[in-house]
């Protein structure tokens, strides 16, 4: 009688392995929470990358100045623009220049501009007051702070043409701190002074200066205060004269746009620049 043959069942070569599928316990818990920490880095990384592009992006806005557009808003009422020659600036680091077109100025204008401001915000001026003889600069400033180049005058004056026999230095806002501490530390070099929106720093003072001196003030300007113009008078020559523009906020004196901060006006921008424009012609026609 012969053997059975084995049937496979129980025989360890016939057996095969259990199929376990997915992991239990311990190991799956690990791997899923190794996947999680992954994503939640790439999502980090994405976030941060996404985060310095967007801040590269503001401080090349702030740091890096727009172009310059010398004709930019220049238009002004009653002035023909036949009349009036605008350029870029090209000595001395640059600017805007605005002047009569048959050269007849002798008068040179040195506008320092505001903080973060581009020099073409006040073309309007040099167009206003170029019919009677003036030729306005506006010097750019590196990165358009007039803190980091304020003996920029001092080049310009130096430059001035034979037949500009009066020069007036002017700024607004820390434009206009700037051409006051200027102004303080170099007496005799200009004829006039003219602060827009400003007033002297606490550690310039011109208090004991023979020179001719006009502050235009905004009536609601919420950066320069009537209070804070009223007091930097006290640093000023005696000769000094204040001029309030009913109605303007601090913006009001260069075609920027509205400024954070600011108050609310009450009167046309129009109205107000007229306004200016007879003050700046009256005061230059005085130091002729």
């Amino acid at each position: 009688m012969s053997a059975k043959r084995p049937t496979g069942r129980g025989s360890g070569r016939g057996r095969r392995p259990a199929r376990t599928g997915a992991a239990s316990g311990p190991a799956r818990t690990g791997a899923a929470r190794s996947g999680s920490g992954s994503r939640l880095r790439r999502t980090l990384r994405w976030t941060l990358a996404l985060a310095l592009a967007v801040a590269a992006g503001w401080l090349g806005s702030v740091l890096v100045p727009g172009p310059l557009r010398p004709s930019a808003d220049a238009a002004f009422p009653g002035v023909p623009q036949t009349l009036v020659r605008i350029g870029a600036y090209r000595g001395n680091g640059g600017g805007v220049e605005v002047a009569p077109v048959d050269g007849g100025a002798d008068v040179l204008l040195i506008v320092y501009p505001g903080g973060l401001v581009r020099p073409h915000a006040y073309t309007w001026i040099g167009v206003a007051l170029a019919p009677v003889g003036v030729r306005t600069i506006v010097p750019a400033m590196p990165l358009d702070l007039a803190v980091l180049a304020r003996d920029r005058a001092g080049a310009l004056i130096r430059d001035r043409r034979d037949v500009e026999a009066t020069v007036v230095i002017a700024g607004h806002s820390l434009g206009g701190a700037m051409a006051a501490s200027w102004a303080a530390r170099h007496e005799g070099s200009a004829d006039g002074l003219v602060l827009m929106g400003a007033y002297p720093a606490p550690g310039d003072d011109l208090a004991g200066h023979d020179l001719a001196t006009l502050v235009l003030a905004a009536e609601h300007d919420g950066l320069a205060t009537l209070g804070e113009v009223r007091e930097g008078m006290e640093r000023l020559p005696g000769r000094a004269g204040i001029e309030i523009v009913g109605g303007a906020v601090h913006a009001f004196f260069g075609r920027y746009g509205p400024q954070r901060g600011d108050g609310l006006p009450t009167v046309p921008r129009s109205v107000a620049e007229a306004e200016i424009a007879g003050a700046l012609e009256a005061f230059l026609a005085s130091v002729r």
